[in-house]
């Protein structure tokens, strides 16, 4: 089970990224477009490491402010660094995507991706 978690921490690293890069947001309000998203079981214990990791690693920007409600909130958004990394993980998230498929005898088409 250990691979299985880091393998779905670097995907959910590429999912956090490309939610980022939509629409500048806070921790709270990522973690709920993740579970609408389809990853339910995903909690603040397991987002707040890895955002801490894209921040650190300067793929995202992290600015403490007023939220509309008062409360201060970390927004997040993407670097230059972060929307590279971003492109690199959609590259090789859509080519793994097809070799697993070959493998496990799903659609062979590369079309899909182009």
């Amino acid at each position: 089970m250990e691979k299985n978690s880091q393998v779905l921490k670097g995907i959910l690293e590429g999912c956090i990224l490309k939610i980022i890069s939509e629409q500048e947001t806070y921790g709270y309000e990522l973690l709920i477009k993740l579970k609408s998203s389809g990853f339910e079981n995903i909690v603040e214990g397991t987002l707040y490491p890895l955002l801490l990791r894209l921040e650190k690693n300067k793929f995202i920007i992290a600015e403490k402010r007023k939220s509309p409600i008062g409360m201060t909130r970390k927004y997040y958004h993407l670097s230059e660094d972060g929307k590279s990394e971003l492109n690199g993980f959609i590259s090789y998230w859509n080519k793994l995507y097809i070799d697993v498929n070959n493998i496990l005898g799903g659609e062979k088409s590369e079309e899909k991706f182009k």
